[in-house]
């Protein structure tokens, strides 16, 4: 884990979309968060040590999208171990584990004693303690120097040939390279489930209804996002339900602590 002294800074962005507005203040305690998303090797330890079932396995089926028919599906079978149903690949011990839905992902992280980020701490990871004014946790462009920065979608369209990154879907974490902080997969790869219920930021003109099942995810992923990359800032943040569980979203934990 990489640790944070707590400290205040200012959380939101006024160029990115309407549930990042207003830039507002925040002060947050000192906190341990995980260097890396939690990968499928750490995820089936805690799976033999407790006989956990997840929410996936317990509905018998998970969300995957379909490239053929060019629309999500609820895939039959389709687990932490085989993100894309039963007939697709096994999941890779070094890649970040997916469908988890945020019960999942808070269960998990009970049994590792700690727990999920709030939302504010994982901006405050993703800007290196509130100091990086930068667009993205790494920087301000997605390639430099013909190089992506990040597992991330290339183009606009679900349609988009994929793979010049590296991948096509999830890549090994860390596969990128650290933050300045020593942080990875702080934007693309997977999104990342927070601890919080999903508000409006206060004094702004973007309003939403607070629901306890529904929460905030963070950093975006592999896959096509409506919001392009405006999904893999540090400001960005969108949200699902705590039953969900998605080829593209997994987790990392947090610790509080000086």
């Amino acid at each position: 884990m990489v640790h944070f002294v707590g400290g205040t800074f200012m959380m939101g962005s006024e160029k990115g979309l309407s549930n990042e507005k207003p830039v507002h203040q925040v002060t947050v305690k000192s906190f341990y968060i995980d260097k890396t998303p939690v990968t499928v090797a750490e995820f089936r330890r805690f799976i033999k040590s407790t006989g956990y079932m997840t929410d996936a396995q317990n509905f018998g089926d998970a969300g995957v999208f379909s490239f053929q028919k060019r629309q999500w599906e609820l895939v039959p079978g389709a687990t932490w171990k085989y993100p894309f149903g039963p007939d697709g690949p096994k999941a890779p011990d070094n890649h970040p584990v997916t469908q988890v839905s945020w019960n999942d992902a808070s269960a998990y992280a009970e049994w590792a004693g700690k727990r999920l980020p709030s939302e504010a701490e994982w901006e405050y990871a993703a800007r290196c303690g509130g100091e990086n004014k930068s667009t993205y946790s790494w920087g301000d462009k997605l390639i430099v120097d013909g190089k992506y920065q990040a597992n991330v979608w290339q183009g606009n369209q679900i349609t988009d040939r994929q793979g010049a990154d590296g991948f096509v879907y999830t890549s090994p974490v860390g596969y990128y390279g650290e933050t300045a902080c020593g942080l990875t997969d702080m934007g693309g790869n997977v999104w990342n489930w927070c601890a919080d219920v999903y508000e409006a930021y206060p004094g702004g003109e973007y309003t939403v209804q607070p629901n306890q099942n529904v929460r905030v995810i963070r950093g975006g992923s592999f896959f096509f996002d409506a919001n392009g990359a405006y999904s893999y800032t540090v400001s960005a943040r969108s949200m699902n339900s705590i039953e969900t569980s998605l080829f593209n979203m997994g987790f990392r934990c947090a610790r509080s602590g000086e």
